[in-house]
């Protein structure tokens, strides 16, 4: 998986591409809590993200309970097969999905 950060103001998006699995996620993970304590908004940019596993589920529930606190979070651009997941799992309708 790989990962670009593009922050603007309080504004952090991360676009992911590739695959977010049990090897990825802690990669994830960490990059979100190095950048998440001063933004007001963040951005998860998912087009090029090719397949997400339940690690990659879990990482962004806890992106989105963490933002909720603090000012929301957004999911973009989902490709079709991490859509369906997200459809199939429930977090569809939980989820801010542009």
């Amino acid at each position: 998986m790989k990962i670009e950060k593009d922050r603007k103001g309080q504004e952090l998006t991360l676009t992911l591409s590739g695959r977010l699995d049990t090897t990825t996620a802690p990669t994830l993970e960490q990059e979100l809590q190095q950048s998440w304590n001063d933004i007001s908004t963040l951005i998860l940019e998912l087009k090029e993200l090719d397949y997400i596993s339940s690690a990659g589920l879990r990482v962004i529930l806890t992106a989105q309970k963490h933002m909720l606190k603090q000012g929301s979070m957004k999911l973009r651009n989902l490709s079709d097969n991490v859509r369906e997941v997200f459809e199939m799992t429930g977090f569809a309708d939980i989820m801010t999905i542009e």
